[in-house]
Order: C-alpha cells, then structure tokens, then sequence
C-alpha cells in the first residue's frame, strides 16, 4: 500500500505539470472503487482551473476554483501524467485531461482506492478526525508520550494510529522503532518519555529521508513520473524476517501485530 512518502512523492511529482492547468474533461471508465466516483465529476472539474495540489496524512486534495478532488491511491492505485492520446491499458479508470494536452491518469488494479469531490475537504468525514502531520511541529515525543499513559496495546500499532499521527504505515513504523531500539510488542503506556522523543526523531528522519528517495518500492508503486522510489535498498527490517541485523548480526524475527507482519531484531530492540 502506497505510504505517507509515496504520496507525496506523487504529490510532487505532479503538481508542477497541473498548477495553473484548466481541466478540459474528465474521463470516467470505471466507477466501481473503494466508493464510487461520483456521477457528476466530470461536470464539477470540468472548465476549471486547478490552484494547488496538496497532501494530508494519505490523501492528496487537487483543488481547483470550486472545490477540491480528494484522491486516495488504495493499496495498488498510482497517478502519473501521460499524454492525452496515450492507449488507455486494463485497469486505467480515469483520465482528467487538461488544455496542455497531458491527463492525469489513475490506474488502480484492486480499485480500493478513491476519487471523491468535496467543497470542503478538511471536514470531510475522511480527514476531519485525523491527527497532526508526522513531519511538522506538532508532533513530537511528548504527543507521543501523553497519548499512550494507560495503554496497554503494543507500541506498534499505536503509532500507527490515525489518531495519534497520520502516515506512519507498517514499512515506516517498523524502520522507525528499529531506528529508536523499541520491541514493536512493548505495550505502548510502559514506554518512557525519553524513548518516545527518540522515536518521534526517528519517524521525521526516515519519513523525510523516505520522501527524498521518491518512496519504496515494493509491488505497485510509481510516482507521478512513471519511476519507482528506491527507498526500499534502506531498509533495516521490513520485508527482512531469517534475514541478518544489519547493526549486530543477529537473526531477524518476525510477529504479527495487529494482523501485520512486523519484523524486528531481538537483540537491538527492547
């Protein structure tokens, strides 16, 4: 599933090419995703011009004059720019055309992403109960720490909370507790304030460290140029379990927390 990096990596992949673009239709070949596609996109995007494209937690909001597309990638769904006349191929649902002649096209093969429209996004049912943006000022270790007194659910899980701090994915919160020395299984309310304010550090390094890789590349995921992100030749644990610790050499274990798999190193972390 596309991550907090991976989103933005597209979000910046595309914005240059739509910033100032209008829209001149919109192309619906299948409606059937997560929630279907509204009837009328084509009749509300359609003739305007698009002011920004912005990101929040998962979700990338493209808005233009009179409202706002919020489009979410699922778990296999990808946007890049293409030209207009470029052979539509299985799995291309949409195409948003615009006057410089390139689409923006969404490709999504398990259609459990989304293309919504909304004259007020931030409130939408979606996003108006998401927590603070892991990578500006407020989150931190002391969000962290007040968060989980009196929680007994494993550290793991809790960080990837919606809640607590939006974007922290399975790939990013097992690097991230590997990088502050934390068992993923620690019940999250025994953790001291010391080690939170370490891995909140680790989740905005690797997050941004992440984002300037252009994402990881695992399965489905391009950017909004077509390329895959290379994040994934950085990784200590994800994806690694029998594997050797890159730090101490152990082996590297593997449980299932919260119905995913969570690798971590039995000797670096405690």
């Amino acid at each position: 599933m596309p991550e907090l990096p991976e989103v933005e990596t597209t979000r910046r992949g595309i914005e240059p090419f739509l910033i100032g673009q209008r829209v001149r239709r919109v192309v619906v070949r299948e409606r059937r995703l997560r929630w279907p596609i509204p009837e009328d996109l084509d009749v509300c995007l359609s003739g305007q011009r698009i002011e920004r494209v912005e990101r929040r937690a998962k979700y990338l909001l493209i808005g233009a004059e009179c409202g706002t597309l919020i489009a979410h990638l699922g778990m296999s769904g990808s946007l890049r720019l293409v030209e207009a006349d470029t052979p539509v191929l299985k799995h291309e649902h949409v195409d948003i055309e615009l006057e410089s002649g390139l689409a923006l096209r969404y490709t999504d093969p398990r259609r459990f992403g989304a293309l919504l429209w909304s004259d007020d996004p931030l409130n939408h049912a979606l996003l108006c109960k998401l927590g603070p943006e892991p990578l500006n000022e407020l989150f931190d270790g002391q969000r962290l720490f007040e968060l989980s007194r009196g929680k007994s659910m494993a550290v793991k899980p809790f960080i990837m909370d919606n809640a607590v701090v939006v974007g922290v994915g399975n790939i990013y919160a097992s690097e991230a507790l590997f990088a502050a020395g934390i068992d993923p299984r620690r019940a999250a309310g025994t953790i001291s304030k010391a080690r939170y304010v370490k891995l909140a550090e680790a989740i905005k390094r690797i997050l941004a460290q992440a984002i300037e890789c252009g994402g990881t590349t695992l399965r489905d995921f391009v950017g909004g140029d077509g390329k895959p992100g290379y994040f994934q030749q950085e990784l200590f644990v994800y994806g690694r379990a029998g594997q050797f610790c890159k730090l101490c050499g152990g082996s590297l274990r593997d449980v299932k927390l919260g119905q995913r798999s969570s690798v971590y190193c039995g000797r670096c972390q405690r």
